[in-house]
């Protein structure tokens, strides 16, 4: 019974699955049928987002955010070294004349220091004087023993010179005559005593006074005999001992001179060298005093015009990493720090930051439209007055991957409401154009070395290769291959849409928010004419880029190239490490701006919707800045 249960079971399972299966199908079929039937009449591109081509004017611009400051000012830094503290502080905003206290900086140290230092300036300067008062002694003492020691050498000389030429012939003839008076002495004597024995034989005479006769024949015959011993003794043993003492005296006195002179010459350089010693220890005292006293000048400091007063803290750009105080009493300031800003001219410039990609279309001379944030409804025309040669290192140490060219831009217009410190926007004017055809840069990829784009006709679309201009990074120019009226795909097939499906733009506002009053188009068209330069040769003549826009003149690749020949070794090394980190691609674009090369190329952009697509560039590539 129980294995007919289970087999009934497993039946009945089988029949429920093969039913639930008929039943899916079933409802499949009928949705696929209900579409079919429902929507199948519907446009296949309606849920797609499109454009339609614009034509009109078209106005080719960098916007970039910035703060307008003075043009020509006056910076008054802190020159303190190390850290110090604001005593007194003129009001910001105050207008002050030339020679006005605007800062003091706490000096209680700096006259602390004054003192100790003028205690040593005061040991330095004594024994600065004595070491030239010991300099005197020891020449007057090496002088005395050198004479000392000549006259030694003089007198040891002239006893040699003396013996040889006086004393020895002197003691040789004394001893030569003794010997002939001896001689003739016992001659005389040797007579006597020849007479003495005859007559003493025949006795004339007595014994004893022959006796004495006698003897003295041996007397007169030994003093003869002592003269000649004392004769051979001069002239062979006291003769040669005297030359060579003599000499040797002599010889004993040069060297004697010799080193005296040595150790007067040591003595007279030692003290010398103590005396300079002395002499820059005492000049480096006083230096140091001198520097203190000027450190202490500095703890005050003057306007050296009139104007007025403008915080560095609250005046042009300022990171997000700067952490410095707002300037005020008892605030401790750093040395080299800028503390008051003095302009010396009415006119403004605004200060912003251009992105790397946007320097192919920014030119020195080319038009500006400022806009300040605090004065709505008002624009002031301006001019790019100088581009940094390198990026903000600042910038670049908070992100690498970021760099900026810190640019300033000189207003042309005046307006006692601009103050220093305000922010702006600043939309440069690259070229403008009257009548062009234009869609929106995401609509443009770059496939297969073409731009192409996807044009939307009789319900479905078709890939266009088309021909553009320059862009600015949200309108790109066509040139040809796109007639004004027909739609193209906000988001080409290539990648998911960023955009609601479904929507479509009209196409017929402004591509931008530039001023299309006649005046400021005017006078933006006069400045960009200007800048241009005309195209008829000439120094200043500049080459043409594909698409209307300007490339660098010749002047401006020659003042570049000087900039970069004028740099620091230090900030060759750096940018030569910046060149080393770069891709190939950023290396061309380098080598192409300081060449001078005529069209920058290669550069590339900022990508504003979306992902560029894969087999090609996106459209803001380098291959649209033409």
């Amino acid at each position: 019974m129980s294995n007919g249960s289970a087999s009934n079971e497993r039946r009945g399972l089988k029949s429920i699955k093969t039913l639930g299966v008929i039943a899916v199908v079933a409802a499949i079929v009928l949705i696929v049928l209900w579409l079919k039937g429902v929507r199948g009449s519907d446009d296949p591109t309606s849920h797609l987002a499109t454009f339609v081509a614009k034509r009109g004017p078209l106005t080719i611009s960098v916007l970039e955010s910035g703060t307008i400051i003075p043009k020509e000012q006056i910076t008054l830094r802190n020159e303190v070294e190390g850290r110090t503290s604001i005593v007194s502080l003129v009001p910001d905003g105050s207008i002050v004349k030339a020679g006005d206290l605007l800062v003091e900086l706490d000096a209680s140290t700096l006259k602390d220091q004054i003192i100790d230092q003028d205690i040593q300036v005061q040991r330095a300067d004594a024994a600065y004087i004595t070491a030239q008062e010991n300099l005197a002694v020891i020449e007057n003492q090496a002088k005395s023993d050198i004479d000392v020691a000549r006259l030694t050498l003089r007198f040891a000389q002239q006893d040699l010179q003396q013996y040889v030429d006086g004393l020895y012939p002197k003691d040789f003839n004394e001893l030569t005559a003794r010997i002939r008076l001896a001689e003739e002495d016992l001659k005389r004597a040797e007579d006597v005593n020849d007479w003495s024995r005859r007559l003493y034989e025949e006795k004339y005479l007595s014994e004893t006074e022959y006796l004495a006769d006698k003897l003295a024949v041996q007397r007169r015959r030994l003093e003869r005999d002592v003269a000649m011993s004392d004769l051979d003794l001069l002239r062979h043993f006291t003769y040669h001992r005297q030359i060579e003492q003599l000499t040797s005296d002599v010889n004993q006195a040069e060297m004697a001179l010799e080193r005296i002179k040595r150790k007067a010459s040591a003595d007279v350089i030692q003290a010398k060298a103590d005396l300079r010693a002395k002499e820059l220890e005492d000049q480096r005292q006083k230096e140091k005093m001198k520097k203190t006293e000027d450190q202490l000048a500095k703890t005050k400091i003057i306007a050296p015009q009139d104007g007025m007063v403008v915080y560095a803290t609250s005046s042009g750009r300022r990171s997000h990493f700067d952490r410095r105080e707002p300037m005020d009493v008892g605030v401790e300031v750093t040395e080299r720090q800028d503390l008051i800003n003095l302009p010396t001219a009415t006119l403004m410039k605004a200060q912003v930051d251009i992105h790397e990609t946007s320097l192919q279309k920014v030119q020195i001379g080319i038009p500006a439209v400022i806009t300040v944030d605090a004065l709505a409804g008002k624009k002031f025309l301006g001019r790019v007055g100088s581009i940094a040669p390198l990026p903000d290192a600042r910038m670049m140490y908070m992100n690498p991957d970021l760099k900026v060219y810190p640019t300033d831009i000189f207003l042309e217009d005046t307006d006692t409401a601009l103050r220093a410190g305000m922010s702006c926007k600043a939309e440069i004017v690259v070229a403008q154009y009257e009548d062009v055809v234009y869609i929106p840069v995401q609509a443009v990829l770059r496939v297969a070395g073409k731009h192409v784009a996807f044009v939307v006709q009789d319900g479905s679309y078709e890939e266009r290769e088309v021909e553009v201009g320059l862009d600015d990074n949200r309108m790109i120019r066509i040139i040809s291959g796109l007639d004004e009226g027909e739609a193209v795909l906000m988001t080409p097939p290539l990648r998911v849409a960023t955009v609601e499906p479904g929507s479509r733009t009209a196409g017929a506002d402004s591509p931008d928010d530039f001023d299309a009053s006649d005046t400021m188009r005017d006078r933006v068209n006069q400045k960009l004419e200007e800048a241009n330069g005309s195209s008829q040769g000439g120094p200043g003549r500049r080459s043409s880029l594909p698409g209307g826009a300007q490339g660098p003149s010749a002047d401006q690749t020659e003042q570049r190239r000087r900039r970069f020949e004028n740099m620091s070794p230090e900030e060759r090394d750096s940018m030569r490490q910046r060149f080393e980190n770069m891709s190939e691609e950023e290396r061309k674009q380098m080598r192409q701006r300081f060449q001078g090369a005529g069209s920058r190329q290669g550069r590339g952009s900022r990508q504003e919707g979306g992902q560029r697509p894969e087999g090609g560039q996106g459209p803001r590539g380098s291959e649209r800045n033409q």
